[in-house]
């Protein structure tokens, strides 16, 4: 059994996790879809423009989020054999601060910062995370993205960027959780890095995996919940059982 007390930092991906992400996509992929008379729901662009994604990061790593997100709506474009203008890419490419926070997530992160130190580990760029943490109201003792790392999860580079910022904070590795929605960009990566994960499973009631790749390699998490409400009251009722 997991002992959440045991645990001194947190570390978050953001993006499906903190933010909901399909929704930010989904509010430009849907109007593009009906401009172009493609009879498809949220659901089936989301699949339709996953893999895309994944595959210009993995192509062009120090590429900037807002660069990656606009070719990987050109190629979902050409997937599905329907124009994509400039204009429509640069939408999506400068959505990103426009994109909701889970009702949950600015609480339950303020309520976890009164256990543990919070460190955020995105796929975006830095004034997207910025415009991001407007909604959050996050106090994070550190935040990499993948512009400071010149990569893109599931790549190492975050999780070695985190190894050496923990002792800048005093934090030993092994007093390290991280947490995160997404089991291809974060939870195979934790477990080849041997960090132990609780699984935000944001999907938990609809089938498939929407805007993220289907997970391949292994992976593992210590404990699921199906939002960050149920997390943060997990841990709430952690440190009360531990006083009494």
């Amino acid at each position: 059994m997991t002992d959440l007390t045991s645990f001194k930092a947190l570390s978050f991906d953001c993006y499906g996790t903190l933010i909901d992400w399909e929704a930010g996509i989904a509010a430009v992929l849907s109007p593009w879809a009906a401009e172009r008379n493609l009879r498809l729901s949220h659901e089936e662009l989301l699949v339709a423009y996953a893999d895309h994604e994944a595959a210009v990061e993995r192509e062009a790593p120090a590429t900037r989020y807002p660069e990656v997100l606009a070719e990987a709506f050109r190629r979902t474009g050409a997937g599905l054999d329907a124009e994509v203008s400039d204009d429509w890419a640069r939408r999506l490419g400068e959505s990103v601060p426009d994109w909701p926070a889970f009702p949950d997530s600015a609480d339950a992160l303020a309520r976890l910062a009164e256990h543990y130190r919070l460190i955020i580990l995105s796929n975006v760029h830095r004034d997207g995370f910025a415009g991001s943490n407007e909604r959050l109201h996050g106090r994070f003792a550190a935040i990499i993205t993948a512009e400071d790392v010149g990569a893109y999860k599931p790549a190492e580079n975050h999780f070695r960027a985190l190894d050496e910022t923990l002792p800048s904070l005093g934090m030993p590795r092994e007093g390290l959780l991280h947490v995160a929605q997404s089991l291809f960009h974060d939870h195979v990566p934790a477990k080849r890095e041997g960090l132990p994960s609780v699984w935000i499973n944001r999907r938990h009631d609809r089938p498939g995996w929407g805007a993220t790749p289907e997970p391949s390699g292994d992976w593992s998490y210590d404990l699921e919940f199906p939002s960050m409400g149920a997390f943060a009251d997990a841990v709430d009722q952690a440190f009360a059982g531990r006083s009494a």
